[in-house]
């Protein structure tokens, strides 16, 4: 019985330490890219910005 448990958690550890190692680029690109608020107008999204403004107003 203690063989079996001690097997099952050593899968079970090398199952969660691959899904981290996995998991953590992906998490960590999305945590620096979360830093901005909303959408950054400067250039080519400026004049997107302006020209949607434009014509919802008229």
């Amino acid at each position: 019985m203690t063989a079996a448990l001690l097997h099952t958690s050593a899968t079970a550890l090398r199952i969660l330490a691959l899904s981290a190692m996995m998991i953590a680029p992906v998490g960590a690109l999305a945590w620096s890219n979360a830093g901005g608020l909303g959408i950054e107008k400067q250039g080519t999204g400026l004049v997107l910005f302006i020209t949607l403004q434009r014509q919802s107003m008229s």
